[in-house]
């Protein structure tokens, strides 16, 4: 099944109609019909049931012409980017990051970069956090990460990066937002959430505060959810810097406690061009320059 056979089979989904379709695609009905012959003996089930209406999507046709758009979707972004590509660099360096704030300055970096290498390109991948997975399947040159997730597997080169802090996270008109520093005793009588695949050093600091000041606490997913809670008032949370979005929806107040969590940049042990290690050597003089930044 080709590109144009795709379009041919969406334009039918779309118009509900050979003569249609065939006038839209500039093809005659007879053509058209023949290739979407082609396609159901390829894919071994009809797509339409025909009348004199018109022509509808079999159950299975509708499921397959849902697949067929995304497929649709994806190949024109890829096509597009690469003709981006194609027009200005001539090599392209892939970081994966969970989401944009987890490097704040990266915008910065690559601009920075850019601006000295206009041949090469750098490309974030944003991927689901502590999966690791595309990155050592090669699909990503460096890769953002928690030491903890990264520190045990073979054959990647860790290059530190920044400690982030543990924040408490509150609703601004909460009283706590006022504060410079929040000690486990402000904690007293609250309502704290917890788990969403919390970092070893955060659940160490979260069962200190249950179990010292013997508060409720409330299991949440993943760290959406747990702001979603906290903005309904079920409680608050703690958390390390680095998902702080700086959209200023929340309030992020320094936890006093001693525990950090170790965020790195990773390549992988074989990584030896020089634009790579010359990028990651830029974020981290980067972070270095901005140590008072909340982190």
């Amino acid at each position: 099944m080709n590109t144009r056979q795709i379009d041919y089979v969406l334009e039918i989904a779309q118009t509900k109609s050979f003569k249609r379709a065939a006038e839209n695609l500039f093809i005659s009905q007879p053509a058209l019909s023949y290739q979407i012959k082609l396609v159901e003996e390829e894919i071994g089930f009809p797509l339409f049931e025909r009348s004199v209406r018109g022509a509808v999507l079999t159950p299975a046709g509708e499921q397959f012409c849902t697949t067929l758009r995304n497929i649709r979707t994806e190949l024109k972004r890829a096509i597009e980017q690469g003709q981006n590509f194609s027009s200005r660099y001539q090599t392209n360096i892939s970081i994966g990051l969970p989401m944009r704030s987890a490097l704040y300055f990266l915008p910065q970096a690559i601009e920075t970069f850019e601006s000295e290498n206009r041949s090469i390109s750098i490309t974030p991948h944003f991927l689901p956090l502590s999966d690791p997975s595309s990155f050592l399947k090669g699909e990503e040159d460096i890769l953002f990460s928690m030491e903890v997730d990264v520190k045990r597997i073979p054959d990647i080169k860790l290059h530190h990066l920044f400690e982030s802090r543990i924040y408490l996270i509150t609703e601004k008109s909460d009283p706590l937002a006022q504060k410079d520093l929040i000690t486990m005793n402000d904690l007293k009588g609250r309502i704290l959430m917890v788990g969403g695949g919390s970092p070893p050093e955060l659940q160490l600091v979260q069962r200190r505060v249950i179990e010292e000041l013997n508060i409720s606490h409330f299991n949440s997913n993943d760290h959406e959810t747990t702001l979603t809670n906290v903005a309904t008032h079920k409680g608050v949370c703690l958390a390390p810097g680095f998902l702080n979005d700086h959209h200023g929806e929340f309030a992020w107040i320094p936890f006093d406690c001693p525990e950090t969590v170790s965020c790195v940049l990773c390549t992988h042990a074989s990584e030896q061009r020089e634009p790579v290690l010359s990028f990651v050597k830029l974020l981290q003089k980067i972070y270095e320059n901005n140590l008072s930044f909340k982190l």
